[in-house]
């Protein structure tokens, strides 16, 4: 079970991490775009839409991936005193009232609005001869199918944090430096860093 909770948050990972390179595209195409305008004076009717689709689908596929990695935000003030067990407890009665229900809607009207978009190629109507918006109507429904998958997955970790009373272990990813861990990593001790500091402050004390 533990190893196809891991799949599925690697899955979940490697799609979110493909479209994080959205940000570098959208970076340089907002880049190109104000110089294109204001150094050029040649700027692009589309750009605006193509960026807006841009953002959307990196803002959409990244859902499963955050979810993934229990980044979404939460009221932590008291969620972080609570026994694992009573944040199992809560978090399976939001997945099961909340999630599935407006996840499964998600999907299921992406699937027909993105339907819809195919059957008469849509293009974006804010400027003339816009580009075509199908395809990234396409990603809403994708998005859902993996977030709902994810949220499955979380419910799994709920009902088995409820019954061993800790969490299951997730995928391992780029995390904020953990000081502690990286001294472990290295083999430091804190009064290894003490003696290093003792000794250039001295050092420091002696040429003056």
């Amino acid at each position: 079970m533990q190893k196809l909770l891991l799949t599925i948050d690697k899955i979940s990972t490697q799609v979110g991490q493909a479209f994080a390179w959205l940000i570098f595209a959208l970076t340089l195409m907002i880049t190109w775009e104000v110089i294109s305008r204001y150094a050029f004076d040649n700027p692009h009717p589309w750009a605006f839409d193509v960026m807006s689709m841009m953002y959307g689908s990196l803002f959409m596929m990244a859902g499963a991936y955050t979810l993934s990695k229990n980044g979404h935000v939460r009221g932590d003030v008291l969620y972080g005193f609570f026994t694992p067990r009573l944040q199992a407890g809560l978090d399976l009665a939001l997945y099961i009232i909340f999630f599935i229900p407006g996840i499964v809607a998600l999907a299921w009207a992406g699937y027909e609005f993105a339907g819809e978009s195919w059957a008469i190629s849509e293009h974006s109507n804010i400027t003339a001869d816009g580009p075509p918006v199908y395809p990234f109507k396409t990603i809403i429904p994708i998005a859902g199918f993996l977030l709902l998958l994810q949220g499955l997955v979380e419910i799994v970790r709920c009902v088995v944090c409820l019954q061993t009373g800790e969490w299951p272990d997730r995928g391992d990813d780029v995390d904020e430096v953990d000081v502690e861990k990286l001294k472990e990593m290295v083999h430091v001790k804190d009064e290894d860093i003490a003696k290093l500091d003792a000794y250039v402050v001295g050092d420091k004390g002696a040429h003056k």
